[in-house]
């Protein structure tokens, strides 16, 4: 200033505070709880950061916000990278945020790397260890929440998909302390019990944090000393757990990981119409090349030729004309039988054949969908039972756990 005397006017004081404080702080790293976070019809999140101590103004533009991995709320502890600026319309210093993560994520990725080089070098992550998955299992076990989003979502997919497939549900919880223990001990247990011909292991999305369980050593050497072939299907599309790397195989959700064990019966039947069709284009070919191969013969020379030369080929070919007839007959016959065993089979898997065989269907009686937990009944309310041949209103006298 020219002359230090004289008064400053609040901008040129505040112009002066932001000079100082942007020159001296373009980039610094921030550890705080968030609070009174507000995304603004803008697209921009405006947000405080505070400890015991003291609060900071934060503001993260749209083009940072859209791309951040998780979303930010109230009362997550994060680690913000950004650059100290002064709004000079309220003479309020602010962080201008360019990233923001979980506080201790980064710590927990670095954790996860060291310990998946050590698994993998072991060899529990190899390909040769993988096993393919039996295509038409009769039984699937699951270890997961009995109360969580995806044991839900595999049981609709499995229902529309294939509904006389068995379902054995190992619970376990999918985060927190001893998680890891309860994974590991439901896949032991599912191998020494021979509960399914296929193990699906996994939950729904979650933090990083929150999928650690399904990263825990112990978790990942169980899913590798399955002698049941195993699914993992932890989190969405973009999560990952250690376990994804031991399993045979990896699916991107929990209802992917149903869909994979689940022959579609629309499927099933379309296969079986293919292998009809190919059946019959095959046995009229043959027709077709016989056909051509005795159509050869010029009549006024038939008689002649058989009686010099080519009776012994005529009769050969008469026998084998016949045995055509009788293999195609025979491999028709069989084609037929599996046409039929498919069908019956296919009828067997039907919402009616299960009902038939002593299920039932119950609803509230004041409407709405089928109940598969009993925790949804209260004492004396009053039921729709639907069999097999008609149904009852029924009155709810106690529910048990």
């Amino acid at each position: 200033m020219d002359d230090i005397e004289r008064p400053l006017s609040v901008s040129e004081l505040t112009a002066l505070v932001k000079e100082i404080v942007e020159g001296s702080l373009p980039s610094v790293l921030v550890e705080g709880e968030i609070s009174n976070c507000r995304p603004a019809s803008s697209g921009h999140l405006y947000f405080t950061l505070k400890d015991r101590g003291a609060m900071l103004q934060a503001v993260m533009f749209r083009y940072r916000y859209k791309t951040q991995g998780f979303e930010p709320a109230d009362g997550l502890l994060v680690r913000a990278r950004g650059s100290m600026s002064v709004y000079a319309a309220r003479g309020q210093y602010q962080l201008i945020v360019e990233r923001l993560e979980r506080a201790g994520e980064g710590d927990i990725l670095a954790m996860l790397e060291e310990r998946k080089r050590a698994l993998a070098a072991e060899g529990l992550f190899d390909d040769s260890r993988k096993r393919s998955l039996p295509r038409f299992p009769s039984r699937v076990a699951v270890v997961t929440s009995p109360t969580g989003a995806a044991i839900r979502d595999i049981l609709n997919v499995l229902k529309r998909r294939n509904a006389g497939l068995d379902v054995v549900v190992l619970p376990a919880s999918v985060q927190g302390e001893g998680a890891a223990a309860q994974i590991a001990a439901q896949i032991e247990a599912a191998n020494r019990l021979a509960l399914g011909e296929v193990l699906i292991v996994g939950r729904g999305g979650g933090s990083l944090e929150d999928l650690l369980p399904f990263s825990d050593e112990l978790v990942v050497r169980a899913v590798a000393a399955s002698a049941i072939p195993v699914i993992s299907a932890v989190g969405h599309e973009i999560d990952w757990a250690l376990s994804d790397f031991a399993a045979d195989l990896r699916a991107p959700t929990p209802s992917a990981a149903a869909e994979l064990v689940s022959e579609s019966r629309t499927a099933l039947a379309r296969e079986v119409g293919q292998f009809a069709a190919e059946l019959e284009t095959a046995i009229r070919s043959r027709m077709d090349r016989a056909r051509l191969l005795v159509g050869r013969f010029e009549p006024s020379a038939v008689e002649a030729r058989f009686m010099r030369v080519f009776m012994p080929s005529a009769r050969r070919l008469d026998e084998a004309t016949e045995e055509l007839k009788r293999g195609g007959a025979a491999a028709l016959e069989s084609r037929r039988r599996r046409l039929e065993l498919a069908s019956r089979d296919l009828a067997a898997m039907s919402p009616e054949a299960v009902m038939a065989r002593g299920f039932s269907v119950v609803r509230p009686a004041a409407g709405g969908a089928a109940l598969r937990d009993a925790s949804a009944l209260s004492p004396g309310e009053d039921v729709a039972i639907t069999f097999a041949k008609g149904g009852a209103i029924a009155k709810t006298m106690e529910v048990l756990p």
